[in-house]
């Protein structure tokens, strides 16, 4: 048992032996109290549960996102495990190695930095995520101070009615045009699509209830959505409802990425600008605002866990459309001008 020692102050101080860092040098924890007794009790307390926080906080920084992600399997979604691990395997070797105890805000700061020279801000960002949750589990007294780059505006191509009409044209009579009905009229995500059954087709009523997921383990699983808000009716036109009449089962046999390869394929060969299955979504998010339906209803019927969450997703598009709408109404009013002040000449 450690002795404490009189100060010149009249205190008393303990000193426990902590860890050993990688240069060899040993730490110690200091304990100062009024009196003598006070101070050993303490050090004696610190001893005691020494070994349970030496077994808690003597990991690597990889060791201990490995077991906040083994933590987190049963509550997070197939798909956000399956991205943890790639995150991990893709972007945490510069600090893996480093035990977590020792992790500073200046070794974080300088792997973001580098990271942000060869990745995408977002993907800084998600990487970043995953390391403030482990760090939040492991050390919780620790306060990040990082700073990450600024947000991209993703340059997205969103499609126009033209571009869905000359796509549905070129699939017509295929699996995959079943498909983009049900994510450019929905809109459904690709996994809740390949989840669809004919028994969740009631009229024409379609009950989103389940989704295909890869896990981990790179297999096809059916499994609930990912948010309480994906469970979901939406009501469709009749002719979305007719193109999928006489399916038993599943309505779409092929798993999400077939879907996107074909989808790939189509539009390629359908020579129109290059855009992605899940930009579907996208279409019929901004078609939706620009007709005027109030933002709740667009949250609801695509299954968005919140305002927030649409806006922030969907906010480039939406102002997107926007504008295409804007300059309607100027083109509108400055044909109206140009018109009054032609017939105030011939007034004259």
């Amino acid at each position: 048992m450690a002795k404490a020692k009189k100060l010149k102050s009249g205190s008393w101080r303990c000193l426990v032996y902590d860890y050993t860092d990688s240069n060899g040098k040993r730490h110690y924890e200091s304990f100062t109290a009024e009196t003598k007794k006070e101070a050993e009790y303490l050090a004696a307390e610190f001893a005691k549960n020494k070994d349970t926080k030496d077994r808690t906080l003597n990991l690597t920084f990889n060791d201990a996102v490995t077991r906040y992600i083994e933590t987190k399997s049963g509550v997070l979604s197939p798909s956000t495990i399956r991205s943890y691990y790639s995150i991990q395997k893709n972007y945490f070797s510069e600090i893996g190695q480093i035990n977590i105890r020792n992790l500073s805000n200046t070794d974080i700061q300088i792997w973001v930095s580098d990271l942000s020279k060869k990745v995408s801000p977002k993907t800084v960002r998600n990487a970043h995520g995953l390391l403030a949750s482990t760090v939040e589990m492991f050390l919780p007294d620790f306060r990040l101070k990082t700073s990450l780059p600024q947000k991209e505006n993703p340059n997205l191509y969103v499609p126009s009615d033209s571009d869905i009409e000359v796509l549905l044209n070129h699939i017509k009579g295929s699996e995959l045009e079943i498909a983009v009905l049900l994510a450019a009229f929905g809109p459904m995500r690709r996994g809740e699509i390949c989840a669809l059954e004919s028994t969740d087709i009631n009229g024409n009523s379609v009950t989103v209830n389940k989704a295909m997921v890869l896990t981990p383990e790179k297999t096809w699983e059916l499994k609930p959505p990912k948010t309480f808000s994906s469970n979901r009716t939406i009501e469709f036109p009749d002719f979305v409802i007719d193109r999928m009449q006489g399916i038993e089962g599943r309505i779409i046999k092929a798993t999400p990425d077939q879907i996107s390869n074909r989808f790939k394929r189509a539009v390629r060969f359908s020579k129109l600008p290059h855009f992605r299955f899940h930009d579907l979504r996208h279409y019929s998010a901004s078609i939706m605002h620009a007709i005027g339906v109030p933002d709740q209803y667009i949250m609801q019927r695509g299954g968005w866990a919140s305002d927030n969450v649409m806006k922030s997703v969907y906010r480039n598009v939406i102002d997107l459309e926007s504008r295409k709408q804007n300059k309607k109404i100027i083109g509108h009013f400055e044909k109206m001008q140009h018109e009054m002040q032609h017939n105030g000449e011939k007034v004259k």
